[in-house]
């Protein structure tokens, strides 16, 4: 309960407290466990939001197949897509022969669940995943689908992305460009670009640079058995 000084006791001496000051600091008092209550369910909602944002679109891959339900669901998530053989007024059949070859899903709540719409695509060569909160390591060990196709690979300003889930990499033997910008759970950013680019010899790596953290006795650290310790982690990523 909320008790008031004589100060604001219309009998007291000196000027009166302003009433709606009085009772506005009533209601939150009043409402303080309301507050509490109003956040828990907030969280909640916002958890229930991502999960039904990250369902599979099973009902578009039943009917249209499996890249109209991967575009369906990028544009859901305010995404862009780009598509091969698109034609007007196509015929329900005519629905399987198209492809998506780029998904730019850049600054979504997409997540590891989400990723079961994407991971079927038989043509992508661009896919954008940058400043999306919810992209982590796990998240990484499912793009060796893309292995044979994927040529361009954007994880910019992803927070929960580590040099293990990096070392998932080494399976995308076909990738042209690599952006891994702006990572902040990545230490020895130095150390990890030059691992990334034994792995991925055919690569350019954007965004870290040699001396990006770089210790000075790098030279010990680079070594097969760190490297292996990478893959190592990164096949036990794949086997979740």
């Amino acid at each position: 309960m909320l008790y008031s000084s004589s100060r604001y006791n219309s009998s007291s001496t000196g000027s009166t407290a302003n009433p709606l000051k009085v009772d506005f600091l009533q209601y939150l008092c009043n409402r303080f466990y309301d507050i509490e209550t109003f956040v828990d369910v907030s969280y909640k909602l916002k958890k229930w939001n991502i999960k039904r944002k990250n369902r599979v679109c099973i009902e578009a891959s039943q009917h249209f197949g499996d890249e109209v339900a991967a575009a369906v669901f990028a544009l859901n998530m305010k995404g862009r897509i780009s598509i091969i053989n698109w034609k007007n007024n196509l015929d329900f059949q005519e629905y399987e022969d198209i492809r998506l070859e780029a998904v730019d899903v850049s600054g979504s709540i997409i997540n590891y669940n989400g990723l079961d719409n994407l991971v079927k695509l038989k043509a992508l060569k661009y896919l954008d995943l940058s400043r999306c909160p919810h992209i982590d390591d796990w998240c990484l060990s499912r793009l060796h689908a893309f292995a044979e196709t994927l040529e361009e690979l954007s994880l910019v300003g992803c927070p929960q992305i580590t040099e293990r889930g990096l070392a998932c990499l080494h399976h995308l033997q076909n990738l042209k460009r690599l952006d891994v910008s702006d990572l902040p759970s990545v230490s020895k950013k130095g150390l990890i670009r030059i691992l990334l680019e034994e792995m991925l010899p055919l690569c350019d790596i954007v965004g870290m640079d040699y001396g990006d953290n770089m210790d000075l006795q790098f030279e010990d650290a680079m070594n097969r058995g760190e490297m292996e310790e990478h893959l190592e982690a990164a096949n036990n990523l794949k086997t979740r």
